[in-house]
């Protein structure tokens, strides 16, 4: 990380140094200020939020660093982006230390007035077929989600062939679903590994076959609630595993 010293001069932090971000080659970094500092040239002060880029370990304003010209497009419309910097000349990617992440994280693009201004033009006039190009798109994601929720069901009773298919149902639905951040969404569940899958029936059982959760809410000690249903849960466990 660059932070002005009592000399106004920056000093480079190893662990936030903004020349460690990896850019494609030949690619024009510019960084969000977080800490006040001053331009290395005309000396004017750049606050939090103001963009610099580093030349030299020198923080230098948009207008010293010659992009004083461009324009800030922020992410999140992949078309406009991808339109606009193709009909930029000269371009520049703008990064932001992410605390939590500890790395520098995409925030947008500064490129010419003209190249968003073309770019937004043919956005809006093929917005139609793109927008039905991404209805298929999420209907096919749609489908594959259901193929891979069955595979999922068929795996569990493979392994635990005593589990009713309706718990194998629910037990696929929950563990599956789409940004829960559950086992289902795993590498190793998408590959059905047996592990994965053990660790999503085992969860069900514990929620559904046994008064973890009345445990868990009167007393909230988590350790002691399962220990409470350990042995109902492996018997259970061991009943499903047999026909």
């Amino acid at each position: 990380m660059w932070e002005p010293n009592d000399t106004g001069k920056i000093t480079l932090m190893n662990s936030e140094e903004p020349s460690s971000h990896q850019g494609k080659p030949n690619e024009i970094v510019v960084f969000i200020v977080r800490r006040n500092t001053e331009c290395g040239e005309c000396r004017r002060p750049l606050l939090d939020g103001e963009f610099l880029r580093l030349d030299q370990d020198r923080p230098l304003c948009l207008d010293c660093a010659d992009l004083g010209h461009l324009e800030f497009l922020p992410r999140g419309n992949t078309a406009l982006t991808r339109r606009a910097t193709k009909y930029s000349a000269l371009r520049a990617v703008v990064v932001r230390w992410a605390r939590a992440r500890k790395r520098y994280e995409r925030q947008g693009i500064l490129v010419t007035p003209d190249a968003i201004e073309k770019a937004e033009s043919e956005c809006l006039a093929d917005e139609d077929r793109r927008a039905r190009q991404r209805e298929r798109a999420a209907e096919r994601r749609d489908a594959e989600d259901k193929h891979f929720i069955t595979d999922f069901a068929d795996a569990v009773l493979k392994i635990f062939p005593g589990c009713a298919k309706a718990d194998a149902a629910r037990i696929a639905t929950h563990a599956c679903r789409k940004y829960s951040g559950r086992v289902g969404r795993s590498a190793a569940a998408k590959e059905l590994d047996p592990q994965a899958i053990a660790l999503a029936v085992t969860a069900h059982v514990r929620h559904e076959h046994t008064n973890y959760d009345e445990l868990l809410m009167r007393h909230g000690d988590r350790t002691a609630a399962r220990l409470a249903v350990r042995e109902k849960i492996q018997t259970t466990l061991d009943r499903w595993r047999r026909q």
